[in-house]
Formats: C-alpha cells, sequence, structure tokens
C-alpha cells in the first residue's frame, strides 16, 4: 500500500498537533485543518485517501462536512472522531458514507489501523 495521506479536521489545535505526529511517526502523511472552512482549502490542494473528521466542531460541524466531503471527494474514506458517544449521531454518519467512527480518546495504533482499513475498503468499493 502506498503512503496513506490523512486530513485531520478537529477544531483543537492542541489536540491535532500532537494527534498529527502521532500518526506521521506510523508512517502517515498528515495535514491538519481546524474546522470546515480550512478543510475545504486543503482538500481543494491536496490529495488525500482519508479524512479523520472531528463530529463537534463550531460553525459548520463534523456532519456537515461530511455530506460536503462524500458529494464533492467520493473517492476519499472518512472516519467519525468523536468524544461524545451519540448513537443517532454515529448511525447518521455511517447511512451517510463514513467508514467508521472513533471515540476520543483512542489508541493511536488502533485509528491507524481503522484509517488504513477504511482506505482499502473504500478503494475496493
Amino acid at each position: 500500500m502506498e503512503r496513506v495521506r490523512v486530513l485531520l479536521v478537529d477544531d483543537e489545535v492542541d489536540f491535532s498537533r500532537v494527534f498529527a505526529r502521532r500518526l506521521e511517526r506510523r508512517g502517515l502523511t498528515v495535514s491538519t485543518a481546524a474546522g470546515a472552512d480550512e478543510a475545504v482549502d486543503v482538500l481543494k490542494e491536496l490529495p488525500v485517501n482519508a479524512v479523520v473528521l472531528d463530529i463537534k466542531m463550531p460553525g459548520r460541524d463534523g456532519i456537515q462536512l461530511l455530506g460536503e466531503i462524500k458529494r464533492q471527494y467520493p473517492q476519499i474514506a472518512v472516519v467519525m472522531l468523536t468524544a461524545h458517544a451519540e448513537a443517532d449521531i454515529v448511525v447518521s454518519s455511517l447511512a451517510m458514507g463514513a467508514c467508521d467512527y472513533l471515540l476520543k480518546p483512542a489508541d493511536v495504533d488502533e485509528i491507524v489501523c481503522k484509517i488504513k482499513d477504511a482506505v482499502l475498503r473504500h478503494n475496493n468499493q
């Protein structure tokens, strides 16, 4: 598998910075965005295989951004990330095309496996 390129979208900038470094140490290429608008700009400029997307963000939330990503970039695998395990939100995000979801805080190795699995499954559809 080629090196996986990931966009991490989370409004918690300190979390994103640390999380991105941990993912990079495990062989992923990671870009970050602090919100939906910034994520849209990054997606226009950089090719990515996967987006790890926080659900709760100010402005456009992760569910709204998920819909936009799936419409404009259907080839990108999306893994939702949340600190709030609300079943209806998780179910609706999966129904909208998210490949998987993770609860914060999650084990980094588990996250890397889920990202790589999501990219593989998404590419084989």
